[in-house]
């Protein structure tokens, strides 16, 4: 059985940590729509959580290869 790809930062895709790039590798995703997405729900949320759920998430994703 095919495993899919483990959630780690990547290191090719990145634009600040590879947080946005390894959540879009794993699942399948545009990288870039994906960004623009979370940036936008950021913003509609007062930003403050976006950053947070970022830190966080870079701080616990290991990075990938």
């Amino acid at each position: 059985m095919n495993q899919p790809a483990t959630l780690s930062r990547s290191i090719n895709d990145r634009v600040l940590a590879g947080v946005l790039g390894g959540i879009a590798r794993r699942f399948g995703w545009s990288s870039t729509l994906l960004r623009v997405l979370y940036v936008v729900v950021s913003i509609l949320s007062a930003a403050f959580p976006g950053i947070l759920v970022y830190l966080v998430l870079w701080l616990v994703m290991p990075e990938g290869d």
